[in-house]
């Protein structure tokens, strides 16, 4: 992963977090760290008032899923399969040397984007169909929120999805595997 893109992710991180006293406090930090993608969404989050923003944001992330900032929700839903992808998210923070101990999920993206700008993007790229189902929603809905997963999205390998039935069939499948090499373990297993 470039420099470029841990800063757009880390800085995504900052624009995707709850804009509490401390996110209006590092607003001008963000200004003057974040990529050119990211401006529009800054200067949309610094000329909103406080009350305003914070209205904007519980509407359009916590009243509605189809716009879930919890990303295994977008493959498992609310289902028992949920719990292994949560359990799946700590193990990949523990294999880089880091221990999860945030009061949100494992998979709120903000979190994610902050371990992919220190360890890479692999959570996202695994997860990059409810990534997509959640940009093309929220540009749907026309918040300036878009512009945040928008520029997540571009930093990703490979083009974004053009509709929503290509993210769905995205999010359904997961990201493309490589077996190539893995023959001689098929038949492990096989008497």
């Amino acid at each position: 992963m470039t420099t470029e893109h841990a800063v757009l992710h880390q800085a995504a991180a900052f624009c995707l977090a709850y804009p509490d006293e401390e996110f209006h406090a590092r607003l001008p930090l963000l200004r003057a760290a974040a990529p050119p993608p990211l401006a529009g969404f800054v200067a949309y989050a610094e000329t909103t008032a406080p009350r305003e923003l914070a209205a904007h944001y519980v509407q359009v992330f916590d009243f509605k899923n189809r716009h879930s900032l919890y990303l295994s929700w977008w493959r498992d839903g609310d289902t028992r399969r949920r719990g292994m992808a949560l359990v799946r998210f700590k193990e990949a923070y523990r294999a880089h040397g880091l221990e999860f101990t945030g009061e949100e999920l494992p998979d709120f993206l903000p979190a994610v984007l902050e371990f992919s700008a220190r360890a890479g993007p692999e959570l996202l790229i695994e997860h990059r169909g409810g990534l997509e189902l959640l940009r093309i929603a929220l540009g749907e809905c026309g918040t300036p929120y878009a512009e945040v997963l928008d520029a997540v999205c571009a930093t990703l390998p490979g083009p974004s999805p053009k509709d929503r039935a290509e993210a769905l069939a995205l999010a359904r499948s997961g990201p493309p595997r490589e077996d190539v090499g893995l023959q001689p373990f098929a038949l492990i297993g096989e008497h």
